[in-house]
């Protein structure tokens, strides 16, 4: 099960502070040759006094828990897919 937007909403908001308001929801699927590796719906959000914010959540393995992502609009990350791409990054160097 997916989280909700209100549980999205607030993880944007404990992680970066501000108001945070939904713009959209976008659909991001990533290949990887003909395989697909990752397909989940990123919300959009306008949060007061900062760059936009990417946000989505995944399960964690042996949980019924989830891990909420919250990524700003900076630097690099001008997308949905950006934000995605730059989080499985991160997490693959914190795992080496």
């Amino acid at each position: 099960m997916d989280a909700s937007v209100d549980q999205l909403q607030r993880a944007v908001e404990g992680q970066h502070g501000g108001k945070a308001v939904l713009v959209e929801a976008v659909p991001v699927r990533e290949m990887f040759g003909h395989e697909m590796v990752w397909e989940r719906t990123v919300h959009v959000f306008n949060l007061e006094g900062q760059p936009r914010a990417y946000a989505w959540s995944s399960p964690i393995d042996g949980s019924d828990k989830r891990r909420f992502y919250a990524v700003l609009h900076l630097g690099g990350i001008r997308s949905p897919v950006d934000a995605v791409r730059a989080a499985v990054v991160t997490e693959r160097r914190a795992k080496a």
